[in-house]
């Protein structure tokens, strides 16, 4: 399961050209026999301008064009039949129909362009997002991994949340966090996160100064010269939460600096523990109030265990009564194998909560530790 978010069911019935103009056509077809049945004082002629009005938020131009052209030959049937083309009632309503038509064309014209470009910005979008966010491989060392992304708005893919792993000498190393704020700035913050953390994972052999470089790397764009600074209102109050974790290989523990982000579950024989550390550090950029360095606490992490990582739009998801997503309560009532299965459950349960639309960007990683093989014995020796 990689990231972003399933779309949406679509009314596919709408999306075929003759499912577009079967309204105004029939529009036009009803309006015309009515008009022409119509006693003489009736006229039913203006209600043909719906016809072209409604074909432009429905087709592009062109469709627009030839339903405002079958619009006016209609009027000019009924002008023909009722009286005659040199009436001036009919001869004001298909002048006012040609008028109407031409205007809306070029409104669905103007539309079009629009969607052009948005449907280029949701492509930037999404190549952005396997960017930053790359898709987690299924298998690292001795894990099974998946991933999800899940966006809160339906056109929006990418946002402040952020995770990645790293394959190291020793073992592999995960990082979640969620980066305050939205648009193009969290998206920036993100990708510097994530950059520093892919480089400086292998050469930063102890998990508190791989953290403290974390820091450095955010606290360097917070200072009112970097891009998320500036000179706007919230330079300087730039921060992000992360989680950072050592999985080494081999070991039925793992290593956890937890910097203001929500507490991973771990799953184990039925029960669902939080990692919750002793002293646990501030947010990445507002580091400057600790008295002291990063310390990394130790957790067990045995074969079969899962852990789940998640960011705040997963336990900050309310429903219509305004109670929070129980993560920990509904985790421990699921019964299926394997971190895509968590996943799928997880997503589904925490939608149908939400009503089907979450209020911020929410990002999830479940990790299951699998034994390793046991080496073959060599022969003994003669």
């Amino acid at each position: 399961m990689g990231p972003g978010r399933s779309p949406g069911r679509h009314r596919r019935s709408w999306k075929s050209p003759g499912a577009r103009l079967a309204l105004p056509i029939a529009l036009i077809v009803i309006v015309t026999v009515v008009d022409i049945l119509a006693p003489p004082e009736v006229h039913l002629g203006p209600f043909l301008v719906a016809a072209p009005a409604i074909t432009a938020s429905l087709a592009g131009p062109r469709a627009t064009a030839a339903i405002g052209a079958l619009a006016v030959f209609a009027q000019a049937v009924v002008a023909v039949v009722r009286t005659s083309l040199t009436d001036l009632n009919h001869t004001l309503q298909i002048s006012a129909l040609i008028l109407i038509s031409v205007l809306v064309t070029f409104l669905a014209r103007a539309r079009e362009r629009h969607e052009q470009q948005l449907t280029q910005l949701r492509s930037v979008a999404q190549a952005a997002q396997e960017v930053v966010l790359r898709p987690l491989p299924q298998r690292i060392g001795s894990c099974r991994l998946a991933s999800v992304y899940l966006a809160a708005e339906a056109e929006a893919r990418i946002g402040g949340d952020l995770y990645a792993v790293v394959r190291t000498a020793k073992g592999s190393r995960f990082i979640i966090g969620d980066v305050r704020g939205k648009g193009l700035e969290a998206i920036g913050e993100a990708a510097r996160l994530l950059g520093a953390f892919r480089a400086a994972a292998h050469w930063k052999p102890e998990l508190p100064n791989l953290v403290a470089y974390l820091e450095a790397t955010v606290s360097s764009d917070t200072d009112g010269t970097g891009a998320s600074g500036g000179d706007g209102e919230d330079a300087g109050e730039s921060f992000t939460t992360a989680a950072v974790l050592d999985l080494p290989d081999g070991s039925s523990s793992l290593q956890m600096i937890n910097c203001g982000h929500p507490p991973p579950l771990r799953l184990s024989e039925g029960r669902v523990v939080p990692l919750e550390m002793r002293r646990q550090a501030p947010p990445l950029g507002l580091t400057s109030f600790m008295t002291s360095g990063f310390a990394a606490e130790t957790f067990p992490f045995r074969a079969g265990d899962i852990l789940l990582l998640y960011t705040d739009g997963v336990v900050e998801a309310r429903d219509r009564q305004g109670t929070f997503y129980p993560l920990a309560a509904r985790v421990a009532a699921w019964s299926g194998d394997g971190p895509e299965a968590l996943l799928r459950y997880v997503c589904a349960d925490l939608l149908q909560h939400a009503g089907g639309h979450l209020g911020d960007d929410a990002a999830l990683v479940a990790i299951e530790y699998m034994a390793e093989p046991r080496p073959a014995q060599a022969a003994a020796p003669p």
